[in-house]
């Protein structure tokens, strides 16, 4: 998007309210911020034609569909400009749910998620391996995710 879009305090509001419960329909989201579901609907199509609101997801209790391994991989890359060329590979492997480019001991840090440990070496071994650029990777195993939780966007000056 070339220039900035304005957020008003409803803007704001709306997205505060659906970022807690995205299934909450508009129209009791503007009851509760006292406009028409008219009103939400024009401004959340308003924020996804801005890029800002991109789309919603289910929130699934991951270890209950058998996804028991979380791990977090610092990638090292041969040359820093490998960055786009390896990103798109490793865009293809499926349970990596997260890629950042880094600062650091890392060029990039990924989140996978297994169903098991078998799942993980498969990944680590026969997928990242054979990815031109990559010079080595170092992997963290989570024992446990204490919390998951989005930034609390706030309208005007609340901290």
């Amino acid at each position: 998007m070339g220039s900035k879009l304005n957020l008003d305090k409803l803007d704001l509001q709306i997205i505060h309210e659906m970022m807690d419960n995205a299934e909450i329909s508009y129209a009791d989201l503007g009851k509760k911020l006292f406009v028409s579901g008219g009103t939400i609907h024009v401004r959340i199509k308003k924020l996804q034609e801005a890029g800002i609101v991109k789309g919603t997801k289910l929130n699934v209790d991951l270890k209950q569909m058998g996804y028991d391994v979380i791990a977090f991989i610092g990638i090292y890359l041969e040359k820093s400009s490998l960055y786009d060329s390896v990103a798109k590979e490793l865009q293809k492997i499926p349970e990596i749910t997260r890629l950042n480019y880094t600062t650091g001991n890392y060029s990039m840090f990924a989140e996978i998620i297994c169903r098991d440990i078998n799942q993980l070496r498969y990944v680590l071994h026969d997928e990242l391996q054979k990815i031109k650029g990559i010079e080595r990777t170092e992997t963290f195993i989570s024992l446990e995710e204490s919390f998951n939780r989005n930034v609390q966007v706030m309208a005007g000056n609340q901290v």
